[in-house]
């Protein structure tokens, strides 16, 4: 378990979260701006903490065709500096450099990665050859969420939109196996108007991705929480 877990399940029990989760009705639908708010409100830790959206479908991750995935750049970014870690050779690997890539290789980095458990980057990017080389360690990256997608853009020839995009504020949506999308959709300094942008953003994207083979209701919930705080629940209905 992380230390920003453990420091989330035991803050439940400290007198900060007592008093946030007593300054709001926990049952109630809020409206989305307003649960934003109560949100950046409660959120007492002293670090600027993130705020997430967690978003309960009414589909069965179990079928591929039940699958919610996708990226969306939320139009005030993450708040959040992303590391790229870029596989390439030649001209793509000049390209990434050029582009703003943090680091840059091919077996090397490949050999980084399985030698000193290297992790010092949030994503990874590659072009479609060399799909092979990063396949060999796709056991390690595959548990840590690095593992290079095309439905994500992380694999792909265009290595300068890829990067840009990732810079500016690309995140990355997808089911757990609970039927369940959890994204950072910003920081408590962005303010509820920002973040209500982006969760806006956000959402849309998540709509516009139902499965054809989703029956009844898709949106089942919609909860907003700083890092350390308690859950705000939004009414589904807002974002339909």
């Amino acid at each position: 378990m992380s230390e920003k877990k453990v420091k989330k399940i035991s803050n439940k029990g400290g007198k900060k979260y007592r008093e946030s989760l007593a300054s709001f009705e926990k049952l109630k639908l809020y409206e989305p701006k307003e649960a934003l708010s109560i949100a950046v409100d409660t959120a007492k830790a002293k670090f600027d903490e993130t705020i997430e959206v967690h978003v309960k479908l009414g589909v069965d991750p179990r079928h591929a065709d039940q699958q919610v995935r996708g990226t969306v750049v939320l139009p005030n970014g993450t708040g959040k500096t992303q590391r790229v870690l870029v596989i390439a050779k030649g001209d793509k690997a000049t390209e990434a450099e050029k582009a703003g890539a943090d680091f840059v290789g091919a077996e090397d980095m490949i050999t980084k990665i399985q030698s000193q458990n290297w992790f010092d980057f949030d994503v990874m990017v590659t072009t479609p050859d060399m799909m092979g080389l990063v396949g060999r360690i796709g056991k390690v990256l595959g548990p840590k969420g690095l593992m290079p997608n095309p439905k994500s853009g992380t694999v792909t020839n265009d290595i300068t939109k890829a990067i840009n995009d990732i810079k500016s504020g690309k995140v990355e949506y997808r089911l757990d196996r609970t039927g369940i999308i959890h994204v950072g959709i910003g920081k408590k300094s962005f303010g509820a108007d920002k973040l209500l942008e982006n969760l806006t953003t956000l959402m849309d994207a998540v709509i516009k991705a139902k499965p054809s083979a989703a029956k009844g209701t898709y949106l089942k919930s919609v909860t907003v929480a700083s890092t350390m705080g308690p859950g705000v629940k939004i009414a589904p209905t807002k974002f339909v």
